[in-house]
């Protein structure tokens, strides 16, 4: 019995640090416009860094070529289509999930594809 308390303590431990790293879904607008206003996404492994505007537009660069877009939020999923270097990126709705406000996750098809992580600075 001496040795199942520090066991539960470990487990207790790791669940909460997991619980603290959930990432969160993100269905409002305005929530999301406070988590991305005047921030940089940036996945750094890719060389991406994306500025996502309030009026609508889409900035930044991925692996040295520019990219740029338009954004619109549709019943709780952030709704984009996109050119990267010549390269156009079509419609698609995703849906979005923060991690406290350190990092931001975008799947596509509204949670059933893809996913792409970001940090928030």
């Amino acid at each position: 019995m001496s040795n199942f308390r520090p066991l539960v303590l470990v487990a207790l431990l790791l669940s909460s640090a997991a619980a603290a790293q959930d990432f969160v879904p993100v269905t409002d607008k305005d929530a999301f416009l406070a988590l991305v206003k005047g921030r940089e996404l940036r996945l750094g492994v890719l060389g991406i860094a994306i500025a996502i505007n309030p009026d609508g537009t889409i900035s930044g660069s991925a692996s040295g070529w520019d990219l740029t877009g338009d954004w619109t939020w549709d019943n709780g999923f952030f709704c984009r289509e996109m050119d990267w270097g010549g390269t156009k990126i079509d419609y698609n709705c995703q849906l979005v999930e923060a991690q406290g406000t350190d990092a931001i996750r975008f799947t596509v098809d509204q949670g059933a594809g893809q996913a792409a992580e970001f940090n928030l600075r």
